[in-house]
C-alpha cells in the first residue's frame, strides 16, 4: 500500500483527478480503450467534476460503478444518478456507461444481464474506491449475506448483496474483479476514516473488506 497525505481535501481531489486522467490517457495510448470504475456517494464528487472537463477520448472509455443500490435511477439514492450529474457531463458525456442495474425486481434476477454487459470491459484499467468507517468498500459490507462468497478467488464478477448497514438490496463488484484492476486508488477523508484504515491493516477481509485490496492500492487521505 502507498499512502498519500494531502494538506487539504481540495488539493487531494484535484491531484487525484489529475492522476486518474493521466492513467486513463496512458491506457488509451497503449490499449486503445479503457475502463474507469468509480464509487457512488458524495465524497468523490469533486474528482468527478474535474474529470468531466478533461480532454480525453471519452468515447473510448467505459465507466462502471463499484456498486449500485437496487433503486430506480430517479431515486436520490441512485449512484447512477450521481454519476450522470457529476461525471458523465461536459467532455465526459461521450463515455459509455456500463449499467449495474436492470429493470428486474431484484438484483438476483438482474445479475446475468449485468454480468453480460460488464465482462467485455474487464479488467478495470483504473479503479477508484471509497471506504466506510465500518471498513466496507463497494457493497462488500462486514456481515453481509454474500460477503464470504464475494471474497472468494472464484467469485463471479458481480453479486447481489444485502446487509443491515446497506439499506436497500445492492449489486456489487466482487473481490477478484477489484483485485484484477490495473491501477487502484482508495479515497478517504477525515480522522475516523484514517483510523478505520489503520484497523483494516490488521484485520482479515471477512472483518474489514477493504483489506482485500489494500496491498495493491494507493490510498489518498486528507483531514
Amino acid at each position: 500500500m502507498e499512502f498519500h497525505e494531502y494538506p487539504d481535501r481540495e488539493m487531494m481531489m484535484l491531484r487525484l483527478a489529475q492522476r486518474i486522467s493521466s492513467e486513463l490517457g496512458e491506457t488509451l495510448r497503449s490499449a486503445g480503450q479503457a475502463t474507469l470504475c468509480v464509487p457512488g456517494g458524495t465524497t468523490p464528487g469533486p474528482v468527478f467534476d474535474t474529470l468531466s472537463g478533461v480532454d480525453l477520448e471519452w468515447q473510448k472509455i467505459a465507466v462502471v460503478l463499484n456498486d449500485e443500490r437496487w433503486v430506480p435511477e430517479d431515486s436520490p439514492r441512485s449512484n447512477t444518478r450521481l454519476l450522470r450529474d457529476r461525471l458523465l457531463t461536459g467532455r465526459a458525456a461521450g463515455a459509455q456507461l456500463v449499467p449495474l442495474r436492470t429493470d428486474a425486481p431484484t438484483p438476483e434476477e438482474g445479475l446475468e444481464q449485468v454480468r453480460a454487459g460488464l465482462e467485455p470491459h474487464l479488467p478495470i484499467s483504473v479503479l477508484l474506491l471509497g471506504m466506510g468507517e465500518d471498513m466496507h468498500t463497494a457493497s462488500l459490507f462486514p456481515g453481509a449475506d454474500n460477503l464470504d462468497a464475494a471474497l472468494r478467488a472464484d467469485a463471479p464478477p458481480v453479486m447481489a448483496m444485502r446487509a443491515e448497514a446497506a439499506g436497500e438490496p445492492r449489486i456489487t463488484l466482487t473481490a477478484p474483479v477489484l483485485q484484477n484492476a490495473l491501477r487502484v486508488h482508495v479515497l478517504i477523508a477525515g480522522a475516523a476514516k484514517r483510523a478505520a484504515l489503520e484497523r483494516a491493516l490488521t484485520l482479515p477481509p471477512a472483518e474489514a473488506p477493504i483489506a482485500c485490496i489494500l496491498d495493491q492500492a494507493q490510498v489518498h487521505w486528507a483531514e
